[in-house]
C-alpha cells in the first residue's frame, strides 16, 4: 500500500473529489422547475416534479458546456497525477533519506552525491547542489542549495498551476455562454419579420443559465484542489529545506 493511503494524506483529497462528483452528478431539479406549470389538482396520479438528467443539463449548454465538462475531466486526471506524485514518500524518500544520513554520518560525501544523483528528486537535487560546491565553502553551498530549491519549488508551483487556470477559465466560459444565450434571445426579440417563438426564448435563456452553472459548478470544486496542493507544495519546500539545512548545518564555520 503507498505510503500516503497510510498515511492518511488522501482523506481531503478524496472528500474533494467525492464533492465534486455529487456536484456533477446529482439532478439538477431546479433547472427544470423554473420552466415547468403546475399540474392541475384533478389530475393527482401525474408527477408534477419533472427533472433534468445530468446529459440534458450538458446539452443544454451547447458546445461551451461539453468544453466546461471536459475541463472538468482534465482537472480531476490533474488531481490523481498530483496526489500521487506530490507527496512526501515520492519528494523526499524514506530510503534516499537514510542513505544520505548514513553518508554524512561516516563523512562519505562522494557517496552522498552519488547517491543523490541515482534517485533524482527535489530532496536529492537539493543536497547533491550543496555538496557539489563543499570546496568553495559555506556559503557559496547555501546559495547553491538555495537556487537549486527555488527552481524545484517553482516547478512544482507551475505544475499544479494548470488546476488554477481551470478554476479560472470554467467560470469565464459559462459567462460567454450567458452572453451568448442571452444575445440570441434579444436578435430574435429585435427581428421584426418574424415574432419570437416562446420556445425560442427558452431555450436561449437557458442555454446562458445552464453554461453559468456548469462553469461555478466545475470552478468550486478544483479551485479547493488546487488550494490542497498549493498547500501541500508550500509544507514539502519547508520541510526539505528544513532538513537540508540541518544536514548542511555541520559544515558552517565555527565562529
Amino acid at each position: 500500500m503507498p505510503d500516503c493511503w497510510r498515511a492518511g494524506s488522501w482523506k481531503p483529497f478524496a472528500i474533494i473529489l467525492i464533492i465534486a462528483v455529487l456536484l456533477l452528478c446529482a439532478p439538477v431539479v431546479m433547472v427544470a422547475e423554473a420552466a415547468e406549470e403546475p399540474a392541475p389538482a384533478a389530475e393527482p396520479e401525474e408527477d408534477p416534479t419533472e427533472t433534468m438528467s445530468v446529459l440534458e443539463v450538458i446539452q443544454a449548454g451547447g458546445l461551451i458546456g461539453y468544453i466546461i465538462i471536459f475541463l472538468f475531466l482534465i482537472s480531476i486526471a490533474l488531481a490523481i497525477e498530483h496526489g500521487l506524485t506530490i507527496r512526501r514518500g515520492v519528494i523526499m524518500p524514506p530510503e534516499l533519506l537514510a542513505d544520505v544520513e548514513e553518508c554524512f554520518e561516516q563523512e562519505e560525501y562522494e557517496e552522498a552525491i552519488m547517491v543523490c544523483e541515482e534517485q533524482p528528486t527535489f530532496f536529492s537535487n537539493v543536497i547533491a547542489a550543496g555538496l557539489s560546491r563543499v570546496n568553495a565553502g559555506y556559503k557559496q553551498m547555501e546559495e547553491a542549495m538555495s537556487e537549486a530549491g527555488e527552481e524545484a519549488a517553482v516547478d512544482l508551483q507551475q505544475k499544479i498551476s494548470y488546476l488554477s487556470l481551470i478554476a479560472n477559465i470554467s467560470p469565464m466560459l459559462g459567462l460567454l455562454g450567458t452572453v451568448l444565450g442571452m444575445i440570441r434571445a434579444f436578435a430574435a426579440i429585435a427581428n421584426p419579420d418574424v415574432p419570437p417563438k416562446p420556445a425560442d426564448l427558452a431555450q436561449n435563456i437557458q442555454l446562458a443559465l445552464v453554461t453559468t452553472f456548469l462553469g461555478l459548478i466545475v470552478a468550486i470544486p478544483v479551485m479547493c484542489i488546487y488550494q490542497f496542493f498549493k498547500n501541500r507544495v508550500q509544507k514539502i519546500v519547508l520541510e526539505v529545506g528544513a532538513i537540508s539545512g540541518e544536514l548542511m548545518a555541520r559544515f558552517r564555520p565555527v565562529e
